[in-house]
Parts: structure tokens; C-alpha cells; sequence
């Protein structure tokens, strides 16, 4: 059975998004993998370069994780709804 697409034919709709919160959070992606290790997910910088290029599906765990080390919602990490205000700077 073929995997669902986007109508662009992305494989993940957090692409962008993630790309952004990382640049606001000042993350790089091995920073970000570190975090999400910490947090007890298992994800390296390679994973995290694959879904920010669309190369990759995201799991729900996936999802859960991006959203706990970010401090954001679902619908923020889906429709890049962040705000200035989950950043503290």
C-alpha cells in the first residue's frame, strides 16, 4: 500500500517548521539530536536532516518528542503557529 503524501508531495508536513524552531532555538541538528536523547528518544543528527528534507515519514513518537524538547503543540509543529513567546530570549 503506497505511504500518504502531501498534495506537494512531501513526506512529512513539519519540514519547514522544524527547520524554523531549531534557527529560533539556536539549535544545530546535533545539538537537537543531543536534546532529544537527553529526553530519552532515540534520533540522531541523521534522522533530523532526513524529515527537515523530506526525505523521511515522521512518527508519532517522532512528533511527541519534537514537541516536548521545543515546548510547543502539535498544531504548532505542524502548522508553524510558534510564536516569539516559546523562545526565551
Amino acid at each position: 500500500m503506497p505511504k500518504p503524501k502531501a498534495g506537494t508531495g512531501q513526506k512529512n508536513l513539519i519540514a519547514h517548521n522544524l527547520v524554523e524552531l531549531r534557527r529560533r532555538h539556536r539549535y544545530s541538528q546535533r545539538l537537537l539530536a543531543y536534546k532529544l536523547q537527553l529526553a530519552g528518544y532515540d534520533m540522531d543528527k541523521n534522522v533530523i536532516t532526513r524529515i527537515e528534507t523530506n526525505r523521511r515519514y515522521v512518527t508519532d513518537i517522532e512528533l511527541k518528542a519534537f514537541c516536548e524538547v521545543f515546548g510547543v503543540s502539535y498544531e504548532d509543529l505542524i502548522d508553524g503557529k510558534q510564536d516569539d513567546r516559546t523562545v526565551g530570549f
